[in-house]
């Protein structure tokens, strides 16, 4: 089974709010999900985002594979908490 960590959008039309989740990646994109690791609102400024970041790496450590869009929340993540 590949597992994605992605975005799952919510929220009102021309208001999205995402959620960064962990789900099958032939599931639907705001389908089910395994578990939902983090926020991602992009509405406001500035930009909020809110990762577990020791729940990413335990799953990246189990084979899950990031999006790009996520593989680059995950990067700036890093860059702020240092």
């Amino acid at each position: 089974m590949a597992v994605k960590i992605r975005l799952a959008r919510h929220g009102a039309k021309k208001k999205p709010y995402y959620r960064v989740v962990v789900s099958d990646a032939r599931a639907r994109r705001d389908g089910r999900f395994i578990e939902q690791v983090g926020r991602y609102n992009p509405c406001v400024d500035p930009t909020y985002v809110q990762l577990d970041l020791e729940k990413i790496d335990s799953w990246i450590k189990n084979g899950a594979q990031p999006t790009e869009r996520v593989s680059k929340l995950i990067e700036n993540a890093r860059k702020a908490g240092e």
